[in-house]
């Protein structure tokens, strides 16, 4: 991989981090000792280490995306909050005011950011159409059929499904709206009890390639207090290839990372070495195909299990981040797309909506702040015996 995906590499591998089971010991005297005595060393599957990842992201990555995320082009983003639960229909709505998200009034939304998503709609793709078939047609080698030439055309209207790693949102339906993330920001809601825990569950148990026989325990890391390695509950993970092992590290570090924002907002008082992705899918190629394919709809699934979050303020950040989270593993198996692009003009076969582009940083944004609040509780526990 080049320096093009360093962006991609550091998303991932912080990631990686936050979903570190285990670690080397080390004596433990003060607080902060015992409560992160298992964040250290190498990481599983990784070249790089945990003091690798957290002066890389607190000193160089998290300052600058910070910054970058305060712009409008990333703070608004359109989400429909109101599509229903897809898997089943007890679903309760959380009744606290800190649930609620506040959309964006129409004159609230800067008029560049409305008009980039415009060009994205029906009207402006049979604009764009006119407009090509003007200026274009006679550009286009006389030799090709007329159904190429139709296929040529409609590129703007392709639908990259098959591509997509989440289900995403119709951003042109009337329930659709602008939310201002920086005015809603994530933090801990009050929501949580059977409703809450169901969604993880379900998203573990049905979708992250764990065997059926063992079971999740409430406290996966208590599980494996006081006994040998192989008696955790990760161990199960050593019997998975490296793409199962990956995927549900990608899952249980996103699910660490919010943990780490609701903690840290408590609203009720790339680094040189990586993991290398190039093991990824290099089997029997029917095989890596189909392990591929899972892969996908094992993720998009868990993508439509967010329309069934109870609260308004916690569909939203985690849709966006796994819309983000789905955005990078696109990339990052499109690879021979992306190499195959032209120097300048369109793509025909590879492109990215703005949707992706801003949850694919913001979710970028939310795992490096997890990293860095680490550092802070770090801090806080310096002191504490």
């Amino acid at each position: 991989m080049g320096r093009g995906w360093g962006f991609l590499i550091g998303l991932l591998g912080t990631v990686w981090l936050l979903s570190s089971g285990y670690g080397g010991q080390q004596s433990s005297e003060t607080a902060a000792q015992r409560c992160f005595c298992q964040v250290s060393g190498y990481l599983d599957d990784c070249t790089c280490d945990v003091e690798t990842i957290d002066r890389f992201n607190n000193y160089r990555l998290f300052p600058r995306l910070q910054k970058l995320l305060e712009s409008d082009y990333f703070r608004y983003y359109k989400v429909n909050l109101k599509r229903p639960c897809p898997f089943w229909n007890d679903i309760s709505q959380c009744g606290r005011r800190d649930c609620a998200v506040k959309p964006c009034q129409s004159d609230e939304v800067p008029d560049g950011i409305k008009s980039a998503s415009y060009k994205y709609s029906e009207e402006a793709n049979n604009l764009l159409e006119e407009c090509e078939q003007a200026e274009r047609l006679g550009a286009v080698d006389e030799s090709l059929s007329e159904e190429t030439q139709k296929a040529v055309l409609q590129w703007t209207k392709h639908d990259d499904s098959s591509d997509n790693f989440c289900e995403a949102d119709d951003i042109q339906s009337p329930d659709a709206e602008y939310v201002d993330l920086l005015l809603n920001p994530e933090r801990y809601t009050g929501y949580k009890g059977p409703d809450a825990w169901k969604i993880w569950n379900v998203i573990y148990e049905e979708n992250c390639f764990k065997p059926q026989t063992i079971k999740r325990p409430l406290n996966p890391l208590a599980s494996g207090q006081g006994k040998s390695k192989e008696n955790t509950f990760y161990s199960w993970l050593e019997g998975l290839c490296v793409e199962k092992r990956a995927f549900y590290r990608l899952i249980s570090g996103l699910h660490a990372s919010i943990n780490v924002h609701l903690s840290a907002r408590y609203l009720l008082q790339s680094f040189p070495l990586h993991f290398d992705e190039n093991s990824f899918f290099a089997g029997d190629k029917k095989e890596a195909h189909k392990l591929k394919e899972d892969f996908r709809l094992h993720f998009r699934n868990i993508s439509r299990i967010m329309d069934c979050v109870g609260c308004f303020k916690c569909r939203l950040w985690g849709k966006l981040q796994t819309q983000g989270l789905g955005t990078a593993l696109k990339i990052l198996f499109s690879e021979k797309l992306i190499a195959n692009m032209p120097e300048s003009g369109p793509s025909y076969e590879f492109h990215l909506t703005r949707q992706e582009i801003v949850s694919l940083f913001n979710a970028f944004g939310r795992i490096s702040t997890s990293v860095k609040e680490l550092e802070n509780f770090r801090n806080l526990l310096q002191n504490i015996h």
